[in-house]
């Protein structure tokens, strides 16, 4: 009973702290006549600032002021934190072709390093590696000491390749370890999926508009900016819409993953008012998918229905997966002249489609360059980073047009390797906790995270699907997500036990 007595008295202690610090530095030295005159001198000493040295100094001053209170925020309330990144890694792409010019990306790394600390923070003050344990993280770790290894690949042609390329392959992996040690009860879980459903149907509204009234100014210019762009997203006298993001491969996937996401937490206690509400971002998540031109994500949706049938086989689900299997046929096989409709049913006739035949040849022909090379040509070696820091190289042109041929050129068939071991895992420990887990609420968000996970898992192989933002932030909080919906549940099961 004691023990129980310690958080309550530590956080009122810690309360009344904050309170006494408030009062002595707001009220008691601001809110008087000398801390009129400090705010005055304050300003006037900014306004000479901007007006010696120019618009740069304000930017800085600006910087401190919300910086300060951004990082305390961060490491103290990392939720509040969270929340940001969350935003941000939405919204990043898209403010940076408004032609805003700010490293944004080293900003979100600079948020993953606070998050870090702020973790080692709270670990000094009471030590706890508990939740850390388990197979999950165990290969997560290996994986970025692997990728950290590529550094000293004697085969890369670049070190610098592998410095950009490294932040999007194994440091966002830090974010797992994020998730998993902050986000601790049931109500913050509700919280992060209520944000990712709005998330994505913002994204799914600005794909309606893009069809429908059409691009902004700045979109169009970005269009018409290169021919390669026009080369890839006008399809048959039609634009493939991208939303917010930098490519409609990355809102196809974002639509489809959120979308099973709802399928998933269908199957709990929810209340008849948002069932609909559920079924209708269901439609319109797939609806403004189609936008995008996408056939890699026409698949997801019934790779991950037929995973949804197999984990919660049924007579009834059996019944309504055959009578929706022929009705998917007939969808794939009608005859006609809608586009949109033709470019959908080509993603499963792929033996006639020129662009897959194309990748397969590809693929085929670099298979002896990744059987003789187990650690691959280093990180970065293919793709645009390939081609700034080494365009002379074997593999500097080499188009990977997937998430598994890049890491099996790049990383070697060692790297190809863990990154399968560590899907399995994941899916592995995923599909047990669904089993084991007994609230009814906590089941059905683990079985949305399957599905995610699932659909990025088949998804990255026609695409890459785990390496640009919000994919990569997603993937990895659904990992977490599948560690803390289990122990929430222990914790529940544990309280109940002990009043009984």
């Amino acid at each position: 009973m004691n023990n129980k007595m310690v958080i309550p008295v530590t956080a009122e202690k810690s309360r009344s702290t904050a309170r006494a610090l408030r009062k002595f530095f707001l009220i008691d030295m601001l809110n008087n006549k000398t801390g009129y005159v400090l705010l005055f001198l304050l300003c006037a000493l900014v306004a000479a600032g901007i007006a010696s040295v120019g618009m740069k100094f304000g930017i800085i001053v600006i910087v401190v002021i919300i910086g300060i209170p951004a990082v305390y925020s961060i490491i103290a309330y990392p939720v509040v934190g969270i929340t940001v990144f969350m935003i941000m890694s939405y919204f990043l792409l898209y403010i940076l072709k408004l032609g805003v010019n700010f490293p944004l990306g080293t900003v979100m790394d600079g948020m993953e390093g606070l998050f870090l600390l702020g973790i080692f923070v709270n670990q000094k003050r009471k030590k706890d590696w508990s939740m850390f344990k388990g197979p999950i993280t165990t290969m997560i770790l290996i994986w970025i000491v692997y990728n950290l290894l590529e550094v000293g690949n004697p085969s890369a042609a670049s070190r610098m390749a592998w410095l950009y390329t490294v932040r999007s392959v194994a440091v966002i992996m830090i974010m797992y370890f994020v998730f998993l040690y902050n986000i601790r009860t049931k109500e913050v879980v509700r919280f992060i999926i209520k944000l990712w459903l709005a998330l994505a149907l913002f994204v799914a509204l600005y794909a309606f508009k893009q069809q429908y009234i059409g691009f902004t100014s700045f979109e169009d210019a970005y269009l018409h900016s290169d021919p390669n762009i026009a080369q890839l997203l006008f399809i048959a006298g039609v634009w493939r819409k991208f939303s917010i993001f930098s490519d409609p491969v990355v809102f196809a996937y974002t639509m489809v993953v959120s979308a099973l996401l709802c399928i998933g937490i269908l199957t709990g206690p929810v209340s008849k008012r948002n069932k609909w509400i559920l079924r209708g971002l269901i439609f319109i998540y797939m609806y403004a998918m189609l936008f995008s031109g996408t056939r890699g994500a026409y698949v997801l949706m019934p790779v991950g229905l037929l995973l949804y049938g197999v984990l919660r086989y049924s007579k009834k689900i059996l019944i309504v997966a055959i009578v929706g299997a022929a009705l998917f046929a007939a969808l794939i096989f009608v005859p006609t002249s809608n586009n949109t409709l033709y470019r959908f049913q080509s993603a499963f006739k792929p033996s006639d489609d020129a662009s897959f035949n194309l990748r397969k040849n590809n693929q085929k022909k670099i298979q002896p360059f990744i059987l003789s090379h187990p650690m691959g040509g280093g990180l970065g070696a293919t793709g645009i980073w390939g081609q700034k820091f080494s365009p002379g190289s074997y593999l500097a042109n080499f188009p990977p047009d997937s998430g598994y041929v890049r890491v099996a050129v790049e990383n070697g068939w060692i790297g190809l390797f863990l990154l399968c071991l560590l899907i399995f895992i994941v899916l592995k420990t995923g599909i047990n906790n669904y089993y084991v887990i007994k609230d009814p609420e906590l089941k059905s968000y683990t079985l949305g995270f399957i599905l995610v996970i699932f659909a990025f898992n088949i998804g990255n192989y026609p695409q890459e699907a785990l390496v640009q933002y919000p994919s990569n932030v997603n993937f990895y909080l659904v990992i977490a997500l599948i560690g803390v919906v289990m122990r929430i549940d222990q914790q529940q099961n544990g309280e109940l036990h002990a009043i009984k």
